[in-house]
């Protein structure tokens, strides 16, 4: 009876209970977080990822979330220098990635501001900045009363999975391992591919072709552009959206 009435233990969508959350960092520890060295290399990798984020986005249309390369190369820098804390790692990660998001943001509503007003007189980067830091800033107020309600409140019924897949890749990183070899492998690999094609000149970045002129669709042409980014967002998104 007693059992009966208790309340059920909350449930995954996969249907098998979570039980009680148990944080990785006890709450009786507090080792660094919001350090000097965690914000400064936030910043960078938030640059860094920023720019190729406006540069994918306006090349491509669309962008890839940045979390889990920079927890990787967060982990990697830190190793060089000494060591860190998997609380440092996250905030690398955070700050990186919000200068992403914030990014995207801009390159996804600016491009269509300039459209409406005509020419490039709109285009003026104190603007841009000044957008930036309001969508910034109003992200942050509005995620603290959203982490409640969507993060603490819903803990178990609602998966994440990539931020799920972020916080492995940190313990992960604080337990050991070699991950980021496989993040600057592709980079030394997207860097020779894009090297040899434009330089070396073996193949064409844009591959097209063009039907005859007679018969059922005369010189209609199909074309495809093969450069890394291309071929790294297609990799990610899959074949089939691809």
């Amino acid at each position: 009876m007693g059992h009966a009435a208790s309340s059920p233990p909350p449930v995954q969508p996969t249907g098998k209970p979570t039980g009680e959350f148990k944080p990785f960092i006890p709450a009786d520890q507090s080792p660094p977080e919001f350090t000097a060295k965690a914000v400064i290399l936030g910043s960078i990798f938030g640059l860094i990822f920023g720019a190729v984020t406006v540069y994918l986005a306006l090349r491509a249309g669309l962008t890839v979330s940045a979390s889990i390369p920079i927890a990787v190369l967060s982990i990697a820098v830190f190793k060089k220098l000494g060591n860190s804390t998997i609380l440092e790692n996250n905030i690398v990660q955070t700050i990186g990635s919000a200068g992403e998001s914030v990014a995207a943001g801009v390159v996804f509503t600016m491009p269509a501001f300039l459209f409406i007003s005509g020419g490039e007189d709109y285009f003026n980067y104190l603007q841009i900045m000044t957008l930036a830091a309001v969508g910034g800033v109003l992200g942050v107020l509005l995620m603290v009363p959203m982490r409640r309600a969507l993060i603490v409140k819903e803990h178990g019924n609602l998966a994440y999975p990539e931020g799920t897949a972020c916080a492995e890749v940190l313990i992960a990183g604080e337990r050991g391992g070699d991950m980021a070899k496989t993040v600057f492998a592709g980079f030394w690999v997207a860097m020779a591919y894009t090297l040899i094609m434009k330089f070396g000149r073996l193949w064409k970045e844009t591959v097209s072709y063009v039907t005859s002129s007679t018969g059922a669709y005369k010189n209609a042409t199909v074309s495809s552009d093969v450069t890394a980014e291309y071929l790294g967002v297609g990799y990610i998104v899959g074949p089939r959206i691809g």
